[in-house]
């Protein structure tokens, strides 16, 4: 399977980020790919970060989705799109799953937040494994890769051969501009996607915005650990990489055991 990683800058406003998404759909289908993740939240954009996130309404909501489902039928490539879903609860940060006819799969709610993010979101609690062309995949969202690796293993072990991982982590602001994939002085986030895929055998897409001052690259991690590819550090643009299916065998998940970890007690 091919698949595309795609990094865009901050929309200024709606049309903006459709535009930039637009562009990059069609980049990714003209290379091949059959499938293309976007960031985290990225329409309206991540809230409690130091830029301003652009008005979002049910029916903004409803209008950045049919249209980027039309553009997944038009492309004929399947799109995971990081954005709010609005609920009578309150505003939740998910990825909307539509696949190449423009039919809407379903979406992932991000259900472990950040700290920080308690008092713009609520959280989901519910988790979903879909299927593009006979490849299952997951969806973990930023902050649930980095720290909550159960999500990652929940797709896992039920047969994904590939987790998605949106997330938004850096500045335009401020910062220090990396030079060196997964060096040890860097921020922990690289290293963190290595462990996702090696701890259950499998391939881990982390998709970054393209920011002036990334903490972390978007990247392809295979299923050894290793990093197969990214896009350079604030560079704007998608990453399109084959994946070899068979080598995403989920060994080390598959091998997970819970039924070992009660609780010890003396008799």
């Amino acid at each position: 399977m091919i698949v595309a990683l795609a990094s865009p800058s901050v929309a200024s406003t709606l049309d903006d980020g459709l535009d930039k998404i637009k562009r990059l759909l069609s980049e990714a289908s003209a290379q091949g790919a059959e499938i293309v993740c976007f960031p985290e939240a990225y329409l309206p954009g991540l809230r409690g970060q130091d830029f301003d996130v652009l008005p979002f309404d049910p029916t903004g909501q409803e209008r950045v989705l049919q249209t980027v489902a039309q553009w997944a039928r038009t492309y004929a490539v399947a799109t995971i799109l990081g954005m709010e879903r609005l609920t009578e609860a309150g505003r939740q940060i998910a990825a909307f799953v539509v696949d190449a006819r423009g039919q809407i799969q379903g979406y992932q709610t991000k259900n472990q937040l950040d700290p920080t993010e308690d008092r713009f979101y609520v959280p989901g609690n519910t988790r979903q494994l879909f299927e593009i062309n006979g490849v299952k995949f997951g969806v973990a969202i930023c902050h649930e890769g980095w720290r909550y690796p159960e999500t990652v293993r929940w797709a896992a072990v039920r047969g994904a051969a590939i987790v998605f991982h949106p997330h938004h982590t850096g500045s335009d602001h401020e910062g220090v501009r990396l030079t060196q994939w997964g060096a040890a002085s860097a921020p922990y986030y690289e290293k963190a996607m290595m462990m996702r895929s090696i701890e259950n055998t499998i391939y881990f897409g982390s998709v970054n915005y393209a920011l002036r001052f990334q903490e972390s690259a978007t990247s392809l991690i295979g299923p050894s650990g290793e990093c197969q590819a990214y896009l350079p550090y604030g560079q704007e643009g998608v990453l399109v990489q084959a994946i070899k299916v068979e080598e995403a065998t989920g060994l080390l998940a598959t091998r997970y055991a819970p039924e070992r970890y009660q609780e010890f007690k003396l008799a």
